[in-house]
């Protein structure tokens, strides 16, 4: 479950911010995940929650914002959303594509009181 090790770093994240600006508290963390990162959303929640227990970042919420896989076509340019894990434009029928977005990780804001 690399959901533990991803949750652990994002807290890591978190505290290196709060030491870097003084702040004692957090009230919410916010995440950004692309569909190509595998990471069951529920899991990373419960895996915040149980890393955070008993620290300063307890009860601060996680909350999950899920991006969705896009892609480019390099024959025609055309920019779409991949449904299933066909990589193949939808307009043309090409393989060569390049991921525009789906594969971030990224810890986008920090809420304090």
């Amino acid at each position: 479950m690399h959901e533990m090790s991803i949750a652990q770093s994002i807290v890591e994240i978190v505290e290196d911010v709060q030491r870097e600006q003084g702040v004692a508290r957090v009230d919410k963390v916010f995440v950004t995940v692309g569909k190509l990162v595998g990471i069951v959303p529920d899991s990373l929640e419960f895996s915040f929650r149980a890393i955070t227990a008993g620290t300063r970042l307890d009860g601060a919420a996680l909350v999950i914002e899920s991006v969705p896989i896009r892609a480019r076509c390099g024959g025609c340019g055309h920019t779409f959303e991949v449904e299933s894990f066909v990589f193949r434009c939808e307009r043309c029928e090409g393989t060569s594509l390049d991921i525009v977005a789906g594969n971030e990780l990224i810890v986008r804001e920090i809420e304090v009181p």
